[in-house]
């Protein structure tokens, strides 16, 4: 099998390798597409470099076929369609036993902190595999992983039908927000720096604020028909958003912050104070999340397909990481793992 290296250098290297036989509970899987996310350009940038060892086979948004099944495994076969949620927990430390093993303390955030799916053949826990429906195109099945966490984001704010709701980004986690948003009857507005991704969000329907020249306080009240947005999803990072997004919430508003902000950062908590606002922060996803991303795109009901920007196969992986790391165009770049 064939299985893609990151070294330190941002290099890959291609090599073939045997299969590892099956430790129990544990299934092979045929890797089908995964796709090339945030996280994965922080590694390519030397950005976690503790948590990894290298040379380390990386990514998690992964669809695949069952080619085998281990010991102890009787409620998958081959030949079945699934998509892996890569959080294995501990199951024993205090955020476990409360139910939370999303957050687990000594969580193995698997494509991180263990070998991922950049590769033909992938053996990973059958505990955390989600069947796909019969006939779901495995290239769309790849966005279950980060459609997941839009849906958890979208969940965790208690976001409702009618409500009016602003994205601080539009990227593919915000755009995927925003799909799940809309999916629950709510209103969306979509704020954001760069034209070409204020285009795609047009052209997926949304109301859009242009960071740049717009008075986002004013469109946000504006386009809210009130006092401020109901929810305002923070999935930029960036210091001004940041600093700008307990102002765009309306009085007993939640403001969720999705983004990875790893240096402290200025919020205007006088505006939490002023408004009874709710600051909710959201990590990952649980299980339920991955069930829900499977239904939205097996209805049909979201459809990621215009995030795609760029496909490469398994051997091309240094160049699709190339192109994503120096062209801001990219949105989504999607890799054939078996190609």
């Amino acid at each position: 099998m064939n299985t893609a290296l990151l070294n330190a250098d941002k290099t890959f290297t291609l090599e073939s390798k045997d299969a590892q036989p099956l430790e129990e509970g544990q299934v092979r899987l045929d890797v089908a597409w995964c796709g090339i996310c945030g996280t994965d350009l922080h590694i390519y940038r030397g950005h976690m470099d503790k948590r990894l060892n290298f040379p380390e086979v990386i990514g998690h948004e992964a669809s695949a076929t069952v080619a085998e099944v281990g010991p102890g495994v009787t409620e998958y076969a081959v030949g079945d369609a699934v998509v892996v949620r890569p959080l294995d927990a501990c199951g024993e430390c205090p955020a476990c036993e409360r139910g939370f093993g999303h957050v687990c303390n000594n969580l193995n955030f698997i494509g991180i902190d263990s070998s991922g799916a950049f590769q033909q053949s992938w053996n990973v826990p059958a505990k955390l595999l989600h069947r796909l429906p019969e006939g779901m195109n495995l290239e769309l099945a790849a966005f279950v992983e980060p459609l997941a966490v839009a849906c958890h984001d979208v969940r965790m704010a208690g976001l409702k039908a009618d409500e009016f709701s602003v994205v601080l980004g539009g990227g593919p986690i915000g755009l995927l927000i925003a799909m799940a948003a809309r999916a629950v009857g709510a209103r969306v507005a979509i704020s954001e720096l760069s034209e070409s991704r204020l285009e795609l969000a047009q052209k997926l329907g949304f109301d859009t604020i242009n960071a740049g020249s717009d008075d986002v306080e004013a469109a946000v009240i504006e386009k809210s028909g009130a006092d401020g947005a109901d929810v305002v999803f923070e999935v930029s990072g960036a210091a001004p958003p940041i600093r700008q997004m307990t102002k765009l919430a309306r009085v007993r508003g939640r403001v969720v912050v999705v983004a990875i902000v790893p240096e402290p950062t200025p919020v205007d908590l006088f505006q939490v104070f002023w408004k009874e606002l709710q600051i909710i922060g959201t990590r990952v996803y649980e299980p339920e999340d991955y069930d829900r991303a499977i239904e939205l795109l097996a209805s049909g009901e979201v459809d990621p397909s215009t995030l795609v920007t760029g496909r490469f196969g398994l051997s091309q992986i240094g160049e699709a990481f190339q192109s994503l790391d120096t062209d801001s165009q990219h949105m989504k770049i999607l890799v054939n793992c078996q190609d």
